[in-house]
Parts: C-alpha cells; sequence; structure tokens
C-alpha cells in the first residue's frame, strides 16, 4: 500500500523513517520536522517465512528509489525493530521477546548501509515511537515521558530530561515482561503474570481459543464467523461490548493487568507523561474511566494525579517518524559525543 503525500519544500531533504512490526512493516520519507512525504505498508513476509530481512530492505530500497525520482535528499535512514537492540552494533540481539527471530544478530544497521550507502541507525521501534512522541507529538516539552505501545506485544520506552534509557542491556521498557499478577499465567519469556499473558494480542487471541470449547455458547465463534482461528483481539472487544461473558472477563484481566502496569510505570519512574498508543489503544479509548479507576488502586494517589496519561491509537503510516526521530536523535548524540572527546583531547593538550 502507498500513499504519497506532499511536495516538499524546495532544497528540503528526508529521512527514510522504517516501523518493523511481527506481521506488518511500514517505511516512509519523513521530513526533519515530521512531515510524511511517502509511504510504503508491507506485509512482514510478504516474500514467504523468514523473509522479513528482505523485505526491509526492499522497503528502503524503494523509498530511496522515490526519493531520488524527486529530486530529494535523503540524510540516512533510521528503524525501529521489535524486540532487544545493540544499537551500537546495529542488530537484534536475539534475546528477550523477539517477535521476528530471522533479525537477530544480523548487522541491519550495515545491510542498509550496504544496498544505500546511508548511514543507518536501528533500535526498538517503542524506543523509536518514544522519541518520535518527545520530537513530534504529544511528548513535545515534556521533561519525562513514558509510552508504552499495546499491540502484538507489549513494549515501552523511556525519556528523561530528552536522553532515550535504554539500560545496561538494552532491556529498558520491557515493561510486557513485569509480572502484574505474581501467581498468573506462565509466558514464553519464562516468567509467571506477565502483563503480556493479559494484554499482549496475541496472548489475548490464544487465551480466548483456548477457552472457547469450555463456552459453547459465546458469541466470539459467530463473530469470527463460525471460525475459532479467525478469533482476534478486535473480536474479543466486540464481543465484550456485546455483553458476552467469556469476552468480558478477557477484557476485564487485560484492563486490571494494563492499571497495574501503569501503577509500576507511575510509581517506578513518576514521569510528567504515559503515551498510551499502538494498535490495542483504540479499544481503551472507551474504557478509559474504568481503566484510571483501576490503576488508581494501585498508583499513588499524588502521582497519579500529577502525571497525565494519553491513550493516542496510531496507524503504521504514522510509526514511520518513529524512525526518522532515531535517526535523528542518535545523530545529534553521536555528534556531541564526538565533539566531547575532541574538546577533552584539546584540554590534555594545553
Amino acid at each position: 500500500m502507498t500513499r504519497p503525500g506532499t511536495m516538499p519544500k524546495k532544497d528540503a531533504s528526508v529521512i527514510i523513517g522504517v516501523d518493523v512490526g511481527a506481521t506488518s512493516l511500514s517505511g516512509g520519507l519523513v521530513t526533519r520536522e515530521g512531515e510524511i512525504l511517502d509511504v510504503v505498508e508491507q506485509p512482514m513476509h510478504g516474500h514467504g517465512p523468514g523473509s522479513g530481512v528482505e523485505q526491509l530492505l526492499d522497503v528502503i530500497r524503494d523509498l530511496h528509489a522515490r526519493a531520488r525520482h524527486r529530486e530529494i535528499e535523503v540524510e540516512g535512514v533510521g528503524a525501529g525493530l521489535p524486540g532487544i537492540v545493540d544499537v551500537d552494533k546495529g542488530m537484534m540481539t536475539g534475546d528477550g521477546g523477539n517477535l521476528v527471530p530471522e533479525f537477530a544478530k544480523v548487522p541491519i544497521a550495515d545491510r542498509i548501509h550496504e544496498v544505500t550507502g546511508l548511514s543507518a541507525f536501528v533500535d526498538n521501534d517503542v524506543n523509536a515511537l518514544a522519541l518520535a512522541e518527545h520530537r513530534y507529538g504529544a511528548g513535545r516539552g515534556a521533561r519525562s515521558l513514558v509510552v508504552l505501545a499495546l499491540g502484538t506485544g507489549t513494549g515501552g520506552g523511556i525519556i528523561v530530561n530528552g536522553e532515550l534509557m535504554r539500560g545496561r542491556g538494552g532491556y529498558a521498557g520491557e515493561f510486557g515482561h513485569v509480572p502484574v499478577m505474581l501467581n498468573g499465567l506462565p509466558f514464553s519469556c519464562g516468567g509467571h503474570g506477565c502483563m503480556n499473558e493479559y494484554i499482549a494480542g496475541d496472548a489475548l487471541a490464544r487465551r480466548a481459543k483456548q477457552a472457547l470449547p469450555d463456552h459453547p455458547g459465546s458469541k466470539l465463534l459467530a463473530l469470527a464467523g463460525g471460525d475459532a482461528s479467525a478469533i482476534t483481539t478486535r473480536t474479543i472487544f466486540e464481543a465484550a461490548r456485546a455483553g458476552d461473558a467469556l469476552a468480558g472477563a478477557l477484557v476485564d484481566q487485560a484492563s486490571e493487568a494494563l492499571a497495574a502496569g501503569l501503577a509500576v510505570i507511575l510509581n517506578g519512574l513518576n514521569p510528567d507523561l504515559v503515551v498510551i498508543t499502538g494498535s490495542l489503544a483504540t479499544p481503551f479509548l472507551d474504557l478509559e474511566a474504568d481503566l484510571l479507576r483501576r490503576t488508581a488502586k494501585y498508583a499513588f494517589a499524588r502521582v497519579l494525579a500529577d502525571t497525565t496519561i494519553r491513550i493516542v491509537p496510531s496507524s503504521k503510516r504514522e510509526t514511520v517518524r518513529g524512525g526518522a526521530a532515531l535517526f535523528l536523535y542518535e545523530s545529534e548524540r553521536r555528534d556531541g559525543e564526538a565533539r566531547g572527546r575532541t574538546t577533552a583531547r584539546a584540554r590534555r593538550r594545553v
């Protein structure tokens, strides 16, 4: 799917921003100001199972060619990847909740440079989203910001005083693996009671399908067209609104898990702003008051009152700003570090 944008100002430059997901990826030509001029969306494995890396490179080649055709300079490439990323090595580590296993330990940034000749940076996809919210979106002007992205998995990005918090090994913000029910169900990471098990799209749909035989009268099956394998999170929330008991119980657990996860963020980080986004953010717009009521059971009252919590649904078209914001952030960070080293050497010579 392709959506052309407006013509850029004369002599304007763009960044190729890419958002890699478990099921789809999108790339776009994005100006420094965050204007999206062109977008390409593709299924993650359009070339077959395990083809994600080549799919990514194809999208980047396509966008690079479009920019050249329009005589627009491309500064570089930034890509958000759904897993733990070693930013300095430019690759996913293969640890943690990697949603595209074929990317593990592949030098993605180097591969991008090989096919484009451009500088490229990669990071966790939600880290990139947080940088985009801070530079272009709801987080502009905020001293501290947490983005919680709800989708196939659940991820987070943390910014404090303009700096992205990655943690020692890149695990900072992995809120989906925070235990929200201490005696809860096991999750694929090896933990128990992880927020992912109750709110992540894949896990929520799996639990609905597993429970369906014990609820033969559930509306879920009818809404899925009689095919249990077709049940999705959208089906679950729709059935819950229609009064289905099974779907209602699943949504209730999801809301409680999300509220507990929000309290971890609020009490542990005390941010100015929390942005809840991602493909699963939309259903919670109608449940926002209930979600805040549940969160109040776990969070400090003062912290909850002082923190702005916004639910901001997103599309794959908009998330390409994350890659652009990542490229700008890393370019600025590395330039600053280089200037610092130059200054330090000059001081030693004096």
